[in-house]
């Protein structure tokens, strides 16, 4: 695997940061008393959160594998893909298609120092480290040039992502830009985290939750089915539909899905 080159290699462990949240609600370790504290107090208000960072997980695996099984998707570029946690983008996709190339991007240096340590042996992948509301850094990195070819399909990766992304940097507008540099037949797999079905009691803990994120270095912003949905905009999106992450094609046995208060969503490019 390589990994970007050139770039500030700071990390900042005076605020929580998303990624290592995220890391630790998935029982990584790879995070900061700083991270551990905040997710706590999260947990503490909103318990579900973990169960919801797990069925996310497990929905991006899913993906993954249809598309790569189902749908012949032998490149992969997963933006905001958080600090490595197997089985990864590449493990999934690879054990379908040996050859399967995958372009990781985050915008935290921990992620790529963990990428640079635990990857590097790892044919067909590579690491940028880029930021989504930046798209041309990401899409003209030499990396991204030298695995992925735009004339053949792509699999654009947003897992848990736009939710950290304000309305004022044009959430839409970045997907967008991305999907129009997609070939026909491309496929967008996002997930979004929602308000939806908060009301009566359970209002009060997604303020706080919210609160306790707008003290990290990305504030959550939560939005609506119909808002989720037309990021899918230019998309067919595959059976079933914009649901949630327990829902998406859950594995034969599963328990009954519950509402975690995350939208999922697979489609393909017209």
């Amino acid at each position: 695997m390589s990994t970007s080159d050139g770039a500030i290699r700071y990390i900042d462990t005076s605020q929580p940061h998303p990624a290592r949240m995220y890391d630790y609600y998935l029982g990584g370790r790879d995070n900061y008393e700083v991270d551990r504290e905040a997710a706590e107090r999260i947990i503490s208000v909103v318990p579900s959160i973990v169960m919801g960072a797990r069925a996310n997980r497990a929905f991006l695996h899913r993906a993954v594998r249809t598309l790569a099984a189902e749908h012949g998707v032998r490149q992969f570029i997963d933006i905001g893909t958080g600090i490595p946690t197997s089985p990864n983008t590449h493990e999934v996709a690879q054990a379908v298609a040996p050859g399967a190339r995958v372009v990781y991007v985050d915008n935290d240096p921990i992620v790529g120092a963990h990428a640079e340590a635990l990857l590097t042996e790892v044919g067909h992948t590579a690491f940028v480290l880029g930021d989504v509301r930046r798209p041309d850094s990401i899409l003209d990195h030499p990396y991204v040039a030298s695995l992925i070819d735009f004339d053949e399909p792509v699999a654009l990766l947003l897992v848990a992502l736009m939710h950290f992304v304000s309305d004022a940097d044009d959430p839409a507008g970045l997907i967008a830009g991305l999907r129009d540099v997609l070939p026909t037949g491309s496929y967008l797999v996002l997930t979004h985290a929602t308000a939806d079905r908060s009301s009566g009691d359970y209002s009060a803990p997604v303020n706080e939750m919210l609160a306790e994120y707008r003290g990290t270095t990305a504030a959550l912003n939560l939005r609506s089915h119909d808002e989720v949905l037309g990021f899918f905009d230019g998309f067919d999106l595959l059976e079933p539909g914009l649901s949630t992450v327990a829902q998406w094609r859950p594995e034969p046995g599963s328990p009954e899905p519950r509402w975690l208060g995350l939208y999922a969503g697979v489609g393909r490019k017209r």
